[in-house]
């Protein structure tokens, strides 16, 4: 009888410590979990708000982290121990810079509290400021603004005319007469109008007329602005294209008949190489087709790659040499270029090959 007296004892005694321990317990409650800043203007900065909170338990409320969902929302909060019916506080703020539109984040409080995790909760619609001039037209252009000082064409076939244009801005306080000099000949330019007035607009009208261009694969030029009379070359806009031979008159017969382009590889790698070493590989070409391939263009990736294809024309079955020559001279570390061959061959004009090479400084 006296050990199930004991017995009992004991296990009352575990009962009262463990009802202790639950009712010790911290207890977090806020006044509210969620916060909408409603719509405003970029322009008006950043937004805040303060979410205040009290320890509703028996014991110390500790918060150990306060996470913002993104890098725009920085929070803030009681780091001290917070007594039971204390209260506290988390400052959220908004940078809404560069962020136009809705917006809806979340801040994790963990704490040691009943409920050890929350999540608060911001939103709000961010009104776009109006952008300044120089960020709408980033580019200068000597005194004159634009969106770009480069116009590309992209693909143009090899007897294509194609036009494009670009806005002009002057932000100055004196009209600007635009003029032209060293204009590539198979490129026609103009102004509208040709005196672009003070805070006033103008459009550049770029022709690229591909047959007199006479070339194939990327050309990149540039068109010198001639501004109130200057013959400098400080304003100037880029103009590219990658001109394609054009296929689409071939008959099925000629398509089966046409030559075809096949490379014994497409890589070569040189290896180690001192610093100021030359170092050369052959690739070969092979007419795989039933008529002659005419190679248009073979164009390297820098200077220091130079190629020299032994000939132009390969009859079929035919095979020809296209030595690449690699000048280390300047380089250092892990290097890849490129050699760029167009043919005539309708199903693949354009191979790339590459070459490369580890380049050692060390003597």
């Amino acid at each position: 009888m006296k050990r199930i007296v004991n017995t009992f004892s004991v296990l009352s005694l575990i009962v009262i410590l463990s009802v202790g321990y639950v009712q010790a317990q911290s207890k977090i409650t806020f006044e509210k979990t969620n916060h909408n800043f409603g719509s405003f203007m970029e322009a008006a900065g950043v937004q805040t708000t303060t979410f205040t909170f009290k320890n509703t338990g028996n014991s110390p409320l500790i918060l150990n982290s306060v996470r913002a969902s993104c890098g725009c929302t920085t929070p803030k909060w009681t780091r001290d121990p917070i007594a039971p019916n204390g209260s506290g506080e988390i400052t959220v703020s908004y940078n809404p810079k560069n962020r136009p539109g809705s917006f809806n984040k979340s801040v994790t409080v963990s704490s040691n509290a009943e409920t050890p995790t929350v999540i608060l909760t911001i939103t709000g619609q961010v009104q776009q400021r109006e952008k300044t001039l120089a960020e709408k037209y980033p580019r200068k252009i000597g005194t004159l603004r634009a969106v770009s000082n480069h116009i590309s064409f992209a693909q143009l076939k090899e007897n294509a005319v194609e036009s494009k244009e670009l806005e002009l801005v002057n932000d100055t306080d004196e009209p600007i007469e635009v003029g032209f000099h060293r204009v590539p000949a198979h490129l026609t330019v103009k102004v509208e109008p040709q005196t672009i007035p003070a805070n006033g607009r103008g459009m550049l009208y770029v022709t690229y007329d591909a047959p007199k261009a006479n070339t194939y694969g990327f050309a990149s030029h540039r068109v010198y602005l001639s501004l109130n009379g200057s013959k400098d070359y400080k304003s100037s806009v880029g103009v590219t294209a990658t001109i394609q031979e054009d296929f689409s008159h071939l008959t099925p017969e000629q398509l089966a008949n046409a030559p075809v382009a096949k490379f014994n590889s497409m890589n070569y790698d040189f290896g180690a190489m001192k610093q100021g070493e030359k170092k050369d590989y052959t690739f070969e070409l092979t007419n795989d087709g039933k008529s002659d391939l005419m190679i248009r263009k073979v164009r390297s990736s820098c200077g220091c790659t130079a190629v020299a294809p032994s000939k132009k024309v390969i009859a079929p079955g035919e095979t020809v040499p296209i030595k690449v020559t690699f000048d280390s001279k300047g380089k250092r570390g892990r290097q890849s270029k490129s050699v760029t061959v167009i043919t005539n061959d309708p199903k693949t004009p354009t191979t790339t090959l590459r070459i490369s090479s580890n380049i050692s400084t060390e003597s």
